[in-house]
């Protein structure tokens, strides 16, 4: 092993804390070796070298006094730091916070997006157009400009995390837009294939499939929202539902979003139907040998298999959409219901927060999303208030 022999460090005339040296081809460069107290008034060194002139040693020393003079010390100590190491550091101080899908996808897209792209950069000197040419750019080749704009989202929200912490000082990646070509438009049904998707709901088997299926339609929620719902969400007098968990094949837990806990308004067939319901899951809990009180029977999930009574799983329910997409000639997916559902209602003239509140989204997401739907709806209303006037003249 040859051992590295360090350069001669020699002062310069300019700054007492700055050097000049003999690089291992014998090039000249520069360097800083800056001493300061920290927060704890602990004695500490902050040195870099490799610059290609004095000028610019004696800028990057300028610049780190500057740091320290305002108190920012912390960011002086991790200017080092890579990308991918402080969104590890960010990613394991707050998983705990998160739910488990958002930990899975932000783990993920760490690992397979971030890092191998700009993990090895430099955080404090990653600027603008540098994210765009190595992470932005690359990425388009290769996914939707929605995915892409989840990706930028979690990196913002992990940077935001950095200026926080006192890491960095702003966020300079806020401003990227990421727009698309031709902006893919949300999968909904006329209200013929609506129409027919539910027939042929309305005759399959079993009796689970057919109601989870009206629940989506009649609703929009979500099909965790929907796995989660627990008799005691349901009120068949006052006709509502409410709300307040979620449930896939990672468990049972809270919302997507404070948004996302709400009381819905539902009609009276749905309500009927849920009444109908009750007493074949009753049947069904029997013919398993199973008994409940009214008091249990509340906090039992609404939606079960009826093959072992128990609670109605994401694979079950998507098997039912593929069997009767299938059986129609065209698909349609638990979300496409809750496309079609706000799209139904926005271009019936429905307002954009009350649709908003009902889907548990904010006015904005349903903006941004339903843009198309809001847009024709907009043009119908002016053709409406026409045909009034005209109406009114005779």
């Amino acid at each position: 092993m040859v051992k590295r022999i360090k350069p001669k460090m020699n002062k310069c005339k300019k700054d007492k804390e700055l050097y000049w040296y003999l690089n291992a081809e014998g090039e000249k460069r520069w360097s800083f070796r800056h001493r300061y107290y920290d927060l704890f008034n602990k004695r500490k060194e902050k040195s870099e070298q490799g610059f290609t002139s004095e000028a610019t040693a004696y800028r990057a020393l300028c610049e780190v006094r500057a740091k320290l003079a305002t108190g920012n010390s912390i960011e002086v100590e991790h200017d080092k730091m890579t990308v991918g190491q402080w969104l590890n550091i960010w990613y394991e101080t707050h998983e705990c916070d998160w739910e488990i899908t958002t930990q899975t996808q932000r783990k993920n897209i760490i690992k397979y997006q971030i890092e191998p792209l700009i993990g090895k950069l430099r955080l404090s000197t990653l600027d603008k157009e540098t994210y765009k040419r190595k992470f932005i750019n690359p990425l388009l080749k290769d996914y939707k400009p929605s995915t892409v704009r989840l990706f930028h989202r979690v990196f913002k929200v992990a940077i935001n995390a950095a200026v926080d912490a006192e890491i960095l000082t702003r966020n300079r990646f806020t401003k990227i837009k990421i727009a698309d070509e031709e902006r893919e438009l949300p999968n909904v049904l006329s209200i013929e294939q609506l129409n027919r998707f539910l027939e042929a709901a309305k005759n399959d088997e079993p009796f689970t499939s057919q109601l989870i299926i009206n629940t989506l339609a009649f609703t929009g929620i979500r099909r965790g929202e929907a796995l989660a719902l627990k008799w005691k969400n349901i009120d068949t007098d006052k006709l509502t539902i409410t709300i307040e968990a979620t449930r896939d094949r990672k468990g049972f837990r809270t919302p997507k979003t404070l948004n996302s806990y709400r009381t819905i308004d539902i009609d009276g067939n749905l309500a009927e139907l849920f009444k109908k319901y009750r007493t074949w899951c009753v049947e069904t809990y029997l013919s398993f040998g199973k008994r409940f009180k009214d008091e249990e029977f509340k906090d039992l999930f609404i939606f079960i298999s009826y093959q072992t009574a128990e609670p109605y799983m994401d694979n079950s329910l998507f098997y039912s959409f593929k069997r009767l997409s299938d059986k129609i000639g065209f698909t349609v997916k638990p979300h496409t219901l809750r496309h079609t559902h706000a799209s139904i209602l926005l271009s019936s003239g429905a307002d954009v927060a009350v649709v908003a509140d009902r889907l548990g989204n904010t006015p904005k997401v349903i903006w941004e999303t339903y843009a198309h739907v809001i847009s024709e709806s907009k043009s119908k209303t002016v053709d409406q208030f026409i045909s009034a006037l005209k109406v009114a003249e005779k």
